[in-house]
């Protein structure tokens, strides 16, 4: 653990807390700013559901993105082909 009783310890820290407050307070602003973008797309017509799926996907690495894509077609037909009713 830290000593923080000596003064260049209690400064350090003062310095790191500063700086995670100071960049919470820019991600706040970023997801406003998003929320507005999506709000925008919508009012365009664009579905931000699927633009946020859209942008989840292309974050992924393309092999996890293949990978997810073919587990989930595969899901799809599973389920298209039974015969049971209940969803």
């Amino acid at each position: 653990m830290t000593d923080t009783t000596q003064p260049n310890a209690a400064a350090h820290l003062r310095s790191f807390i500063e700086r995670i407050e100071r960049l919470e307070e820019e991600k706040k602003a970023l997801a406003e700013d998003i929320r507005e973008v999506y709000s925008e797309a919508k009012g365009t017509g664009f579905d931000p559901k699927v633009l946020r799926k859209v942008v989840a996907l292309r974050r992924m690495d393309p092999e996890e993105r293949q990978e997810f894509e073919h587990v989930l077609e595969t899901y799809m037909a599973a389920l298209e082909g039974s015969t049971d009713n209940e969803a």
